[in-house]
């Protein structure tokens, strides 16, 4: 079960557009899907290390969250409905580069290394996990259930691996015919998602409260 939550939680957070699908979209486009997967590797390698400092963390300190675990999940569902709405207000284009880590070049190695320093760098990355983990509940591992938050950090890595490749090698094959309103509604989906998530956790609270 933490591996199945683990993996829809690495294909949500990957979705949105942002800098590093960018330069997925823009390497795969100009150099092939080995260029673009390295940078969805870099990603993943930093999503994966926040996405443990926060499985890791809320799973040791869940004795002192029990008691205040609705207002937890209240809170994590109100800032997944307002990363969601952001990000469906966001309109990103293809020709504009992801900041200056994106010029580092072609390579493996330098697409990796860019998109794991741009991940790395962005304070909402932990946050976002932060406010996930936060707000899943009984679907978060209990006290001292270290496999348990193992499992659901590895499911993370496989779902944003998928994203991933599965970015680089569409980008790869349909080259000739990618525009901006492809990403419009990539960005579209994943904020929609983001959002019907923070959404369903509401609900449940409410319900919960009502109980």
């Amino acid at each position: 079960m933490f591996f199945v939550t683990g993996i829809g939680i690495g294909l949500i957070v990957s979705a949105p557009v942002g800098p590093v699908n960018l330069m997925t979209i823009q390497r795969a486009f100009k150099n092939g899907f080995g260029a673009g997967f390295a940078a969805g590797i870099g990603a993943v390698l930093a999503d994966t290390l926040y996405a443990a400092i926060a499985a890791f963390g809320i799973s040791t300190i869940a004795h002192f969250l029990s008691g205040h675990k609705l207002t937890i999940q209240a809170v994590g569902g109100l800032l997944l409905i307002g990363f969601g709405w952001l990000t469906v207000r966001t309109h990103p284009h293809l020709d504009t580069m992801a900041g200056p880590r994106a010029d580092v070049g072609a390579g493996f190695l330098a697409s990796l290394l860019a998109a794991f320093a741009m991940t790395l760098t962005n304070p909402g990355a932990v946050l976002g996990f932060l406010a996930i983990f936060g707000s899943l509940g009984e679907l978060t591992p209990e006290h001292d259930d270290y496999a348990g938050a193992l499992m659901l950090v590895a499911g993370v890595a496989v779902g944003a691996l998928a994203w991933w490749a599965g970015i680089a090698a569409l980008v790869t094959h349909l080259r000739g015919r990618m525009n901006d309103r492809w990403l419009d509604r990539i960005n579209f989906g994943a904020g929609g998602l983001l959002m019907l998530f923070g959404i369903i956790i509401l609900s449940g609270t409410l319900y919960q409260l009502n109980v």
